[in-house]
């Protein structure tokens, strides 16, 4: 199998940076967290949760998701996995009745999600995740709300990885394509300076052209550091650029592994890829 994107590597971390008057690439102000950078540890886990919705039944059983600094993680498996539960479950969106989410070690099980982003996570749902009547550009100064700093640099570095985007800045959201919408989406999220990134199947709805768009542009995103914990519909192609992937079924770990191996896998082949 041939492996496109073998070239992968952290080369910048620019788009987590401001610049200053003088184009100079200059660190983000730090967050108040405390510092882990010695433990080991993943930058973010989701460690044996079990949990549901409400006072639901559970989903999750005992389900453990985690993505290292700088890397790509991707949650596969079939519909009613609990794909996207999990993801949830680690942004904050459900109950964790057992087990423990904690981001660069520290336990932030307890946090709501708007308090998640304040420490540096980011959240893409799959739909409804653009301000239609708002322009692109007005969208992305809606994912700065939190910051107090200049934005401008980070504006430009999200239009440099999404060209069209500058392009039809002016433009509505609303007007836009699918996987254009989908760029605007991954855009605002970026404009958090986020040091985790989370999508929840982006490339669900656009041409096999876009998906390859998206993910080329997503591992560009995992270049400059940032962690990406991904869902996708689109397995095989998203193993293709997963540092680590996770099979669920039935809200449970089925397989995980490096993707490149999950893809090698004759069992996980059969069972989820087609063959």
């Amino acid at each position: 199998m041939s492996e496109p994107y073998s070239d992968r590597g952290n080369k910048d971390r620019s788009i987590t940076k401001s610049s200053s008057a003088g184009g100079t690439m200059t660190q983000a102000p730090e967050r108040d967290r405390p510092d882990t950078s010695r433990d080991g540890g993943p930058v973010l886990i989701g460690d044996n949760m079990t949990g549901g919705y409400g006072g639901g039944a559970d989903i999750l059983h005992d389900c453990t998701i985690a993505v290292d600094s700088g890397e790509i993680a991707v949650i596969v498996g079939p519909n009613g996995a609990g794909k996207s539960t999990a993801m949830k479950a680690v942004f904050g969106m459900l109950d964790v009745r057992k087990g423990a989410v904690r981001l660069r070690g520290e336990d932030i099980t307890s946090l709501r999600p708007q308090e998640r982003v304040a420490k540096g996570m980011a959240f893409v749902p799959q739909t409804h995740n653009v301000f239609t009547s708002l322009s692109v550009e007005e969208n992305l100064e809606m994912g700065a709300f939190l910051r107090q700093d200049d934005i401008r640099a980070t504006m430009e570095q999200v239009y440099d990885l999404f060209p069209i985007l500058r392009d039809k800045r002016r433009q509505p959201a609303g007007e836009l394509s699918g996987g254009q919408r989908q760029q605007v989406a991954v855009g605002r999220a970026l404009m958090t300076q986020p040091d985790v990134l989370m999508l929840d199947e982006p490339t669900a709805g656009v041409s096999p052209i876009v998906m390859d768009e998206l993910f080329d542009r997503i591992i560009e995103v995992a270049r400059t550091g940032i962690s990406i914990l991904m869902v996708e519909q689109n397995a095989r192609q998203a193993l293709e650029i997963a540092d680590t992937g996770y099979v669920l079924v039935q809200g449970s770990n089925a397989y995980t592994g490096t993707g490149k191996d999950l893809l090698a896998d004759d069992d996980v082949r059969r069972s989820f890829l087609g063959g």
